[in-house]
């Protein structure tokens, strides 16, 4: 009995390693990952606001309409003042936006060489 067990029971781990070597299954690939756009809400045209998830051509409409009216935004968080996005949609939009004009380039800590 116990030499039956270990039988199946190394049969069981080849076949798993077997598997594990081979990848998953063909109906089990994994998500292909979207890239995440940045998208600064003083320049974005609606269609670029419309990347965004959960956003729609309306609330893209009104970003455009509030910015227009009020200025450009200062920081992220006002863009929950546009009728359409609370707190909850501002958590889920907050990693791709952006008010920055142009990211700033990384100082050269030494100076160059003088000959």
């Amino acid at each position: 009995m116990l030499r039956f067990c270990l039988s199946v029971f190394a049969l069981v781990a080849y076949l798993s390693v077997q598997a594990f070597a081979q990848g998953p299954a063909p109906g089990l690939q994994p998500k292909a990952v979207k890239p995440v756009a940045i998208v600064n809400l003083n320049t974005a045209t609606v269609a670029e606001l419309e990347v965004l998830p959960g956003i729609g051509p309306r609330v893209a409409a009104r970003i455009v309409e509030y910015r227009i009216k009020q200025g450009p935004f200062k920081k992220i968080e006002e863009i929950m003042n546009v009728q359409g996005i609370g707190e909850k949609s501002f958590l889920n939009l907050k990693p791709q936006l952006t008010v920055a004009s142009k990211p700033e380039p990384a100082t050269a800590a030494a100076s160059p060489r003088q000959r």
